[in-house]
């Protein structure tokens, strides 16, 4: 079970970081990570679809496309999801309360990944950050 100190933990550690607002992370301008309560329409969506919507504390993350994201809901329904407000965006639901610390790190790592500046992602990918 992953809590925000655990993102918040992953997403310092890396490099041009920050975290705008509270539960809102950033990597340069770009956004990486937020929190994202459901919204009614977003229960309204998913109980439509006979999918309980979940409660405790909801993680969204950029994912690299969204094929990303699908495979992410299919092959793990029990900790990703998305609704019809993420259509057409990369990004995937994550419940907090049901990723490992782990997972959530290679998560939170692709994100940032996706995100980053080229040339920051090369000098990382080669340790020479």
């Amino acid at each position: 079970m992953a809590t925000w100190d655990d993102v918040a933990r992953i997403v310092g550690e890396l490099p041009l970081t920050s975290e705008q607002s509270p539960h809102d992370w950033r990597v340069g301008k770009k956004l990486l990570a937020w929190e994202r309560p459901l919204r009614p329409k977003d229960r309204e969506a998913l109980a439509a679809n006979g999918v309980p919507p979940p409660e405790g504390d909801i993680l969204g993350v950029r994912v690299s496309d969204e094929g990303v994201k699908y495979a992410l809901v299919a092959d793990e329904p029990r900790i990703y999801f998305t609704t019809p407000h993420f259509d057409g965006y990369p990004a995937v639901l994550v419940k907090l309360d049901a990723i490992d610390a782990r997972g959530l790190e290679e998560l939170i790592t692709e994100a940032w990944l996706s995100q980053a500046p080229k040339k920051l992602v090369q000098e990382f990918l080669t340790g020479s950050f």
